[in-house]
C-alpha cells in the first residue's frame, strides 16, 4: 500500500477555504458597495444592472454590461473590478487579473482589489506575486483575516513551512476563534511528518469549531496512515456531514470500509462519489476491483473500461479487464489484453500462464505451448542467476515503469494526490465554463439568407460590398454576413427550395451579364444555405468566369469551396495531396479577394481559419490579427487566434485571446480556458 501524500491534501483544504472565503467576501462587498459614480443615468443603471447579474450568478451577461460601462466611462475603477470579478467566477484567472491589474492602476487604495488578485494569481500558481497581493492589502488593513490567511497558504505552496508558520502565529494570537488556521497549521505539521504536532493543533482547532470539515479530514488522513481504519472512517463521516458533495471523502472512506470488511458501505461509498463526480478515476478503478471480488463480472468490465478510456495506457486496469474477459468467456479480447500486459512485463508469469490457457481453450497449442515454454525458462534463469541483458532504450522505459507492480494488480489503489474540487456544481447559466466543448476553431463568415445572432448580444456583421448589394436589389430578400452553422427545419427547407428555384427562373430569362452575375450569386448562397454547396460552386464558377473582380463571387466561393473539402476529408478515397491542391484553391481564391478588398475583416478571418486548419499557426496568427486591427469587436478572431497560438505553444496568449472572446460574448471560450489551464 502507497504512503498517502500529505502535502497534496493541503492544496485541497486550501482551495476550498479559499472559494467559500471569498464568495462570502465578494458578495458581501457587492451588496454592501454603492459607489459614487457622477456619470450619466444610464451609466448608473449599466452598473446596477451588471452587479445585479453578478449576484444572481450570470456572469456572461454581467460582462456585456461592465463592457458597455467601459466604452463610456474607461477610467472608472468599479466596471473593471467588477468584470474581473464576473471574469474570475467564470475561471478566466488571466483575465481576471488583467482587469484588476487596471482598477488597481486607477485607485490603488482599495485593499479588496488586492485580494481579488492575489486569489487570481493564487489559481495561475503565481505565488510570489500573489503575496506582494496580500502585502499591499495587509498595508492598507492590518485586520484583514482573509489576506493573512492567504498569505500564509501562498507560502504553504511554495513549501516554506517556517514563515507560513510564523504568520499563521500571527494569525490564531489575532483570532484565536479561526479554526481554519488551526487546521492550517496541523497540515504543515503533517507536511513534515510531525504527526504529534499535527494531532495538538487540530485538538485546538475542534476545540474552537467542532464543525470544521477540514480538520476532521485531515485528522482521518493521519488515521488513514497509521492503518486506524475505525477512527478513519468515523472522521470521515463527520466530515461527510458537515460536507456531503466533498468527493475525495467518499473515495477515503471507501478505503477505510475496505480495510473493515464493510464491502457494502464500501461499495455505497464508491458508488456515491461517482454520483457526485463520474469522470473520477481512482473511484472507477476501485470499484471495479471490489466488483471483481463480488463477482459482479459485468459491471466490473464497465468500470474498467472507463478506466481504460481515460488512461489507454492503464496497464493494471487493462490486466484486470483481461482477467474478467477470460471469465466471461471473451477469450480472444481476453488473449489481447493479457499481450499488452505481456508486452510492458514479457516476465510476467501470471500473465504467460493465463494467456497460455486462453490460447489451449481455443485450440491454438502451438501459441500455448510457447508462453509455457517463456515461462519455465524464465524460472529456471531466476533459479541459475541468469539475468539478460537490457539495452539502454530498454532500460529507460522500465524506469518509467518502476513504480507499476504487476503482482499488486487486484490490490486497492490510494491516492497519491488530491485535488481541488468546487464546494457545488451550478446550473446556473453562469458558470459557463463547466460546460463540455471542443478545442476546435469557429467556422468562417459566409454569406447567408440567416442573420447572425448570439446568446448574449447581437454582432453586427458588416461589409461595404455586402450592403452594396443589398441596396442594389431593395426588394429581394436581405443578404446577411454568418458564420453560424444551422440545420434547417421543415419549413426554412421548403423555402430556400422555394427561393432556389424562383431565382432558377429568373437567371432562364436574364441576358444581361450584370444582372446575371448577381442573380447567380444569389442561388449560389441559397443554395449554401440549403448545403448544396457542389451546386453554389457551379454558380459562382459561372459568374466568375463572366467577371473575375467579384468580391463576393470569390469570398463565398472559397467558402463552399472549404465546406467541399470537409466533406471530402471524410472520404478515404481522397488522398492527402488532392486535399492539399484544394485548401490552396480557397487560400487562392481568399488572397484574390484581399487584393480588391483589403479592409474587408472577414477575408482575412477566413483565410486564418484554412491556414490554422492546415496547421500554418503563424501564418494564421498573422491574418487573425489582421482581421482584430480592422474589427476589434471580432470575437470569432479573437477564439481563434487564442486556439492558434495555444496549438503554437503560446499558451498565456492564446488564454488572453480566449479571455477576450469571451468577454465579447463567445462564452465557450470560458470553457476552452479551464480546459486549457487545467489540462482536462
Amino acid at each position: 500500500m502507497r504512503v498517502y501524500n500529505y502535502q497534496l491534501s493541503i492544496k485541497y483544504h486550501t482551495l476550498s477555504f479559499l472559494t467559500m472565503k471569498h464568495i462570502i467576501l465578494f458578495f458581501t462587498l457587492l451588496l454592501a458597495y454603492v459607489g459614487p459614480i457622477k456619470a450619466q443615468f444610464n451609466t448608473n443603471r449599466l452598473m446596477i444592472s451588471g452587479r445585479s447579474a453578478l449576484y444572481y450568478e450570470d456572469y456572461v451577461l454581467s460582462i456585456q454590461y461592465f463592457n458597455q460601462v467601459l466604452t463610456a466611462k474607461p477610467y472608472l475603477y468599479e466596471p473593471w473590478f467588477y468584470r474581473g470579478l464576473a471574469k474570475f467566477y467564470l475561471d478566466d484567472f488571466s483575465g481576471a487579473e488583467a482587469d484588476v491589474t487596471k482598477a488597481v492602476e486607477l485607485n490603488p487604495y482599495i485593499y479588496n482589489m488586492y485580494e481579488l488578485r492575489g486569489l487570481c494569481r493564487i489559481r495561475q500558481k503565481k505565488y510570489d506575486l500573489a503575496i506582494g497581493d496580500y502585502d499591499n492589502a495587509l498595508r492598507i488593513n492590518p485586520q484583514n483575516q482573509a489576506a493573512w490567511y492567504n498569505r500564509a497558504l501562498c507560502r504553504v505552496e511554495q513549501k516554506d513551512y517556517k514563515q507560513a508558520q510564523l504568520e499563521l502565529d500571527t494569525v490564531v494570537t489575532k483570532w484565536k476563534k479561526f479554526a481554519g488556521a488551526y487546521s492550517l497549521k496541523a497540515q504543515i505539521c503533517l507536511a513534515q511528518n510531525d504527526t504529534t504536532a499535527a494531532d495538538h493543533w487540530l485538538d485546538k482547532g475542534l476545540e474552537v469549531d467542532p464543525y470544521d470539515a477540514d480538520a476532521w479530514t485531515t485528522r482521518a488522513m493521519i488515521s488513514l496512515s497509521r492503518s486506524k481504519w475505525k477512527d478513519a472512517d468515523t472522521y470521515l463521516g463527520k466530515a461527510i456531514h458537515l460536507k456531503p458533495k466533498n468527493v475525495g471523502n467518499y473515495v477515503n472512506r471507501a478505503l477505510a470500509r475496505y480495510n473493515l470488511n464493510n464491502l457494502r458501505g464500501t461499495m455505497a461509498d464508491y458508488d456515491t462519489a461517482l454520483d457526485l463526480d463520474p469522470e473520477n478515476f481512482l473511484a472507477h478503478y476501485n470499484r471495479g476491483l471490489l466488483r471483481m471480488q463480488l463477482g459482479d463480472d459485468n459491471r466490473a468490465i464497465e468500470d474498467f473500461n472507463y478506466v481504460i478510456k481515460m488512461e489507454p495506457q492503464n496497464i493494471l486496469a487493462i490486466y484486470n479487464r483481461a482477467i474478467l474477459l477470460d471469465k466471461t468467456g471473451n477469450l480472444r479480447a481476453a488473449i489481447r489484453d493479457y499481450t499488452l500486459m505481456i508486452e510492458q512485463f514479457p516476465n510476467f508469469w501470471n500473465g504467460l500462464s493465463r494467456r497460455a490457457s486462453c490460447y489451449r481453450r481455443l485450440g491454438m497449442i502451438a501459441k500455448a505451448e510457447l508462453d509455457e515454454f517463456r515461462i519455465f525458462k524464465a524460472q529456471m534463469d531466476k533459479r541459475q542467476g541468469i539475468q539478460k541483458r537490457w539495452t539502454n532504450q530498454q532500460r529507460k522505459q522500465m524506469r518509467r515503469r518502476s513504480e507499476i507492480d504487476p503482482n499488486k494488480y487486484n490490490q486497492i489503489v490510494v491516492a497519491d494526490e488530491q485535488t481541488a474540487e468546487h464546494e457545488y456544481k451550478s446550473d446556473y447559466r453562469g458558470r459557463v465554463q463547466n460546460r463540455v466543448t471542443g478545442m476546435e476553431p469557429l467556422p468562417m463568415f459566409h454569406l447567408s439568407y440567416i442573420q447572425y445572432s448570439s446568446d448574449v448580444h447581437i454582432y453586427h456583421a458588416f461589409a461595404q460590398k455586402v450592403e452594396q448589394l443589398n441596396n442594389a436589389s431593395p426588394k429581394s430578400p436581405r443578404i446577411f454576413i454568418n458564420s453560424l452553422e444551422r440545420q434547417l427545419d421543415e419549413h426554412a427547407s421548403r423555402l430556400m427550395l422555394s427561393r432556389i428555384d424562383s431565382l432558377t427562373n429568373v437567371i432562364n430569362r436574364t441576358r444581361d451579364e450584370r444582372k446575371l452575375n448577381s442573380v447567380l450569386l444569389r442561388r449560389a448562397i441559397a443554395e449554401s444555405v440549403a448545403q448544396d454547396y457542389e451546386a453554389a460552386v457551379s454558380d459562382l464558377n459561372t459568374s466568375l468566369g463572366i467577371d473575375t473582380t467579384q468580391v463576393l463571387a470569390l469570398w463565398h466561393r472559397a467558402y463552399c469551396q472549404a465546406m467541399l473539402n470537409e466533406f471530402d476529408k471524410s472520404r478515404a478515397s481522397v488522398s492527402g495531396n488532392d486535399m492539399a491542391l484544394k485548401a490552396l484553391r480557397v487560400i487562392a481564391d481568399l488572397d484574390r479577394a484581399i487584393q480588391l478588398d483589403s479592409d474587408n475583416q472577414y477575408l482575412y478571418y477566413n483565410r486564418a481559419c484554412v491556414r490554422l486548419q492546415r496547421k500554418e499557426y503563424t501564418l494564421a496568427i498573422d491574418d487573425f490579427t489582421r482581421a482584430i486591427n480592422i474589427d476589434s469587436s471580432l470575437a470569432e478572431a479573437y477564439y481563434n487566434r487564442g486556439l492558434a497560438r495555444i496549438a503554437n505553444g503560446l499558451k498565456s496568449d492564446g488564454i488572453a485571446d480566449l479571455s477576450k472572446a469571451g468577454e465579447l460574448g463567445l462564452y465557450a471560450a470560458y470553457s476552452v480556458i479551464k480546459r486549457v489551464s487545467t489540462g482536462k
